[in-house]
Order: structure tokens, then sequence, then C-alpha cells
């Protein structure tokens, strides 16, 4: 149980840490705004080159997993385990 935490707590500041990085360089236009790191994003990402179009896309990748990779870890996988477990004893009951 507790590698599950240290996955998921992982994933999170992880992921977290290079999601605010890159919202850092392409959400802040000012830091003197209220509005760091949440702002829309500044840049055309049709003429954008091929780093800053990978940079927002890895923005929001690292955004869902910090979400969505300690959820797995932290509340779906133990809920599995539980309901296997669950449905074992109940065949062998």
């Amino acid at each position: 149980m507790a590698d599950e935490f240290v996955k998921g707590l992982s994933l999170f500041t992880g992921a977290g840490l290079l999601w605010m990085t890159l919202a850092g360089w392409y959400r802040t236009s000012s830091f003197e705004s209220t509005q760091q790191l949440v702002e829309p994003v500044t840049i055309d990402l049709g003429s954008a080159g091929v780093f800053n179009t990978l940079g927002v896309t890895l923005m929001d990748v690292f955004f869902w997993l910090a979400l969505l990779g300690p959820l797995a870890f932290w509340v779906l996988i133990p809920a599995g385990r539980q309901a296997r477990s669950a449905i074992e004893n109940r065949r062998n009951a």
C-alpha cells in the first residue's frame, strides 16, 4: 500500500513541477499580474515552432497526469484490489 502512495505522490509532484515550469513559460505574460500560470497561451500554435508546440502540448499532458496519476494509484488500484479480493473470498466461501 505504501508503494502506491509513493508512486502517486511522485506523479503528483513531478508532473506538477513540470506543469508549473511550462506554465510559467507559456502562460505568464507578466510577473506583476495576478493571473500567473492560468492565462491563456499567448503564442499562435499555427506559426509556432516545433519546440513551442511540444511545450504547450506537454503542459496539458503534465497537468492531466498530475491530476489523474495520483487518482489511479490512490483510489483506482486499491479499489480494484479490494474488489478482486472480495470476489475471491465470495468464490471460496
